[in-house]
């Protein structure tokens, strides 16, 4: 696309995370729990942006349940209006209304109908509109599977939900138009597909028909020669129902297409592969519905295929609506310019392709379980709201990209995401078929120390996310030689350094002072100033042993160190001067570490002498935040992905002394804890002083998860390990 114009381009969009849906009697909603609703500075982040038009959330549910919510949004729009952001109003995002009524509900439709005309009164410069967010999406959690309120799990009562909703569409449109008779209609949907083997093609035909139902509800388009007018018949919908459809079309004025990674499903009758809880059917045939991009090897339509097809069938301008992958940080960004390439393909082959939309700008909460229960699981998107203000990730320098008409770029982008990989196959009876263009790998990350535990940490982490890494032997590159690393930043061309290498022995540092400098001070040292000197980020780390443990609240960043050992007054001093020498350089203070692969940790050696029986004695009066290898690597390569720098704590939101951790980790694993034996720091008669306090908060707003959880983890991927 290089020296398109603006015109050739789609305009890019961002949007906000605003699921209020009902499960029981709870209301879950995103914009408490991301907190959105208490930062009005988000507004001028998402103008920051450079985007022409945010999908902003004028919510019935929250209105109705608190009358001071119109202040909010006056304020909200106001600020977007003066930014010259064009917001376009969602009215219900997954939501099944206020408490007394629902999406069963006859009155559902106008209820609705009247809050937008109240809406339309209140802010008659406002020009575009998404009433009902995905109501076929909707309907099928809250009418078939019976996630969502009213939790219906049969046809019918999916069937009510849909044309509930597509009703409060036309009515509200109706409503809003009246007051603004240029309002456009943004229907979204999540527009997926779905394939199957011949023997379940049928099943697969009526899946495909149905994805297209609200739009062809909307459209006027369901007669008696549509293909899902029987089984409308037979789900109890009256004739003059869908006739009312005819009578009222309320075609979109854009289509918005929400395509995820998943939205492509696969139907599989091949039993014996899956676990049996994951078998499902249609009463004639069992199968499995799962992810079409893990099962052929040919890949999916992907978005650009699916754009196109709602092109073809509507000739209605489209636009992707969301476009998000909850996952890996550089898989975001992948995920994000393979969205906009095959956006601009479509364009360039006729389709009408208005838009794409950067979802969602502040992140989501639990979707993991379909926001059916409040788990803590967070994703972040364009910003990471875990910070305060919300921090800018690397996706947002991707929007700004290609809100300024640039093409997508960033170093992550050399490798294609995992849904482009051979690796992504369940069942590779075949190699599977390259899946978009080919790119190549050009620039690694240069990882020294590769054969430690941190190390192996990064090249484990590196391998699953598509990072292409160079982890020569330190013969190859020593950090403690300046030519040495000289020789290997211009053999190896690394876009970034991750220095895993360092002098880890605590104790007999005490000894050794001479050596401990040489690796854990002088090395990062130089190796900081030779990355400055090549223009190059680097990633290195520190200990919560650079404090002398007299705080009885966790040390965040600011906190001035003093360490009590050599160990702890070398790493403090490798931090002023990578620091000093390279202010672009990222260093990351963390406490003690555990990993499932390294036998030698903590936490591995004490769950090892309890399963044998062995009394395992631990210290009971120092306090520590350790850190779960796997959660430490990733949140690093997040953060180094970003771009950020400076000094950084990472460490999980919870504190405990070595004897608790052993105590917890046993729980965790199942086995009996009265083995553990708390003992005094100083019976233990170590050479080198520790903190008795050196738990770490964080002023920077990353936090890793919490201990049970990671002590969950890692006693299920170490229990290979631990058995006898």
């Amino acid at each position: 696309m290089g020296g398109a114009t603006d015109r050739d381009r789609p305009e890019v969009w961002a949007g906000v995370e605003c699921t209020v849906n009902r499960v029981g009697d709870r209301y879950h909603d995103q914009l408490a729990r991301g907190g959105h609703e208490h930062r009005p500075g988000d507004i001028e982040r998402l103008a920051g942006l450079g985007v022409t038009a945010v999908r902003y959330p004028v919510l019935w549910e929250r209105h109705a349940a608190d009358p001071g919510e119109w202040d909010r949004t006056d304020d909200r729009l106001d600020r977007l209006r003066r930014a010259g952001v064009r917001p376009i109003l969602g009215l219900v995002h997954h939501g099944s209304g206020p408490p007394h009524t629902s999406l069963t509900d006859p009155a559902f439709a106008d209820g609705l109908a009247a809050f937008a005309a109240r809406v339309a009164a209140r802010y008659p410069w406002a020009d575009a509109y998404t009433p009902v967010n995905e109501p076929l999406t909707t309907a099928r959690f809250a009418g078939l599977y019976g996630h969502w309120y009213p939790h219906g799990r049969d046809d019918a009562t999916f069937v009510r939900c849909l044309l509930t909703q597509c009703r409060a569409v036309v009515l509200a449109m109706r409503a809003v138009r009246a007051v603004n008779p240029a309002a456009r209609l943004i229907q979204t949907e999540d527009l997926g597909k779905t394939h199957a083997p011949p023997a379940l093609a049928y099943q697969a035909h009526f899946e495909n028909a149905r994805r297209w139902l609200s739009w062809d509800l909307l459209c006027g388009r369901v007669g008696e020669r549509h293909p899902l007018a029987a089984y409308l018949r037979w789900a109890g919908v009256p004739a003059a129902e869908v006739d009312w459809f005819h009578r009222n079309p309320c075609p979109p004025d854009v289509l918005g297409a929400n395509y995820y990674v998943t939205s492509e499903r696969y139907l599989d009758p091949r039993l014996e592969r899956y676990p049996p809880a994951a078998r499902g059917g249609n009463g004639r045939h069992v199968y499995v519905d799962t992810e079409a991009v893990r099962i052929l090897p040919g890949g999916t339509a992907g978005a650009g295929g699916v754009l196109a097809e709602a092109w073809e069938r509507y000739r209605r301008p489209v636009a992707v609506t969301e476009a998000h992958l909850g996952c890996t940080r550089e898989e975001q960004v992948r995920w994000l310019a393979d969205v906009w390439r095959a956006a601009c393909a479509a364009r360039a082959d006729g389709a009408d392709v208005r838009a794409v939309t950067a979802w969602s700008v502040f992140g989501a909460h639990d979707w993991d379980s379909l926001v059916t229960e409040e788990r803590g699981s967070y994703e972040a998107g364009a910003f990471d709201a875990r910070a305060d203000p919300p921090r800018p990730t690397a996706v947002a320098a991707l929007v700004k990209q290609l809100a300024g008409g640039a093409e997508p770029v960033h170093p992550v982008l050399d490798s294609p995401g995992w849904w482009r990989r051979p690796d992504r196959l369940l069942f590779p009876d075949r190699p599977a078929a390259a899946d978009g263009p080919a790119v190549t790998p050009v620039r690694p990350i240069l990882l020294t120390g590769g054969a430690g535990p941190l190390g192996s940490a990064f090249l484990r982490a590196c391998a699953c996310r598509g990072l292409a890494v160079a982890a020569p032997a330190r013969d190859e590159c020593d950090i403690t030689d300046p030519a040495s690393v000289g020789a290997a930043l211009a053999r190896l061309r690394p876009w970034v350094v991750v220095n895993a290498a360092g002098y880890g022995k605590v104790d007999a540092a005490e000894a050794e002072a001479e050596r401990c400098r040489r690796h854990n001070t002088d090395g990062p040292a130089g190796l900081a100033a030779a990355c400055a000197g090549h223009g190059l980020p680097l990633v290195t780390f520190s200990t919560d042993l650079v404090f002398d443990g007299r705080s009885t609240r966790p040390y965040c960043e600011g906190a001035a160190p003093e360490p009590l050992s050599v160990y702890g007054a070398a790493k403090a001093e490798a931090e002023r001067r990578v620091l000093t020498s390279h202010p672009g350089a990222l260093v990351i203070r963390t406490g003690p570490l555990f990993g499932p692969w390294d036998g030698r940790n903590f936490v591995a050696q004490a769950l090892r002498a309890l399963r044998t029986g062995v009394p395992f004695p631990a210290a009971d009066d120092l306090v520590t935040t350790p850190a779960y290898l796997p959660d430490l690597v990733s949140e690093a390569l997040n953060l180094l992905i970003d771009g950020e720098c400076g000094l950084w704590h990472l460490a999980p939101p919870d504190s405990m002394s070595w004897a608790g951790l052993a105590r917890a980790a046993a729980h965790r694993a199942g086995l009996e804890y009265t083995g553990v034996i708390g003992r005094p720091a100083h019976s233990f008669r170590w050479p080198a002083r520790r903190p008795p306090y050196s738990a770490l908060g964080t002023e920077r707003g990353v936090l890793l998860p919490p201990l049970a959880d990671s002590l969950t983890r890692f006693a299920r991927a170490f229990d290979v390990v631990l058995a006898p």
